[in-house]
């Protein structure tokens, strides 16, 4: 079967791009790793579909696939490149939309500088929510990994997240750790690492391993819950720069208020590639 796909990118976290409206394909598990793999598919991070809406009030549905094929709630660097994708596409001529996402609706914002701004909605903070296996929603939690006794601060934003300070995110044992507390028993849907250093009370460098996908040079929702998990702890003041290895994004957020992020979408090219049934 052939079928059309856009590469987009936001600070090299990359996707390809699927119009579901106007062409009938959704892919499978295996198909979703084959046009994730980097030697003998297209290569991503994530596979975004673009889909029509169920909603009146909402302007499409928006769907996310990670390189090992499993479908999740949600993508912070995926949702801007979401928004160029369908105004460049002539889907749609509004430069605010409404996208409706597993766990909710979120707003897209195309600016005029060509940045993207998403209004990610409230972080969940309960351990339930997450979900994290605990007896409190305290902002430190204990978390024994190979054991060293960690402390992480757990977020949702619409996906799990466990966000740990650093010293130095350069020499931060991101590879070791990353997978093991993706794994970890405590987060019954697996969950984000995140490794926050702390530069300013204004800027933070982040690395992020993400599940299904391992460490990508930037995340969105990883940034999010990264400077979420600051706020919370009395080390950032809002707005926050945050500094990846793929390149730099805004993050706004006070308690009780959704939180803002801002940074760059870029298309990479557009092709047609044959998926194996």
């Amino acid at each position: 079967m052939k079928i059309r796909f856009t590469k987009m990118q936001g600070l090299g976290n990359d996707f390809v791009v699927l119009d579901t409206i106007r062409q009938n394909f959704v892919p499978n598990e295996a198909q979703a790793k084959f046009l994730a793999d980097r030697h003998f598919g297209v290569g991503c991070d994530q596979i975004l579909l673009v889909e029509a809406s169920t909603k009146a009030d909402v302007d499409f549905r928006y769907r996310i696939f990670n390189a090992d094929g499993g479908e999740v709630e949600q993508c912070g660097n995926g949702a801007r490149c979401f928004v160029r994708y369908v105004h460049e596409q002539g889907l749609t001529e509004k430069n605010e939309i409404r996208v409706e996402i597993s766990t909710g609706i979120i707003v897209l914002k195309l600016n005029t500088d060509g940045t993207v701004t998403v209004d990610m909605g409230e972080p969940k903070l309960k351990s339930v929510e997450v979900p994290f296996i605990s007896d409190s929603d305290a902002v430190l939690q204990p978390l024994l990994v190979d054991g060293e006794q960690l402390s992480v601060t757990v977020v949702s934003m619409g996906n799990p997240h466990a966000v740990q300070v650093v010293t130095d995110v350069e020499i931060a044992a991101v590879t070791k750790l990353g997978p093991l507390i993706e794994n970890h028993p405590r987060f019954p849907r697996r969950v984000n690492a995140g490794f926050m250093q702390i530069v300013s009370r204004r800027q933070i460098r982040l690395r992020v391993h993400e599940r299904g996908a391992g460490e990508t040079i930037a995340c969105g929702t990883g940034a999010c819950a990264a400077v979420v998990a600051g706020i919370l702890r009395g080390l950032l003041d809002s707005p926050v720069e945050v500094i990846t290895r793929g390149g730099t994004m805004h993050i706004a957020w006070a308690p009780g208020q959704s939180v803002m992020m801002t940074g760059p979408a870029v298309t990479v090219f557009a092709s047609e590639i044959e998926v194996p049934d």
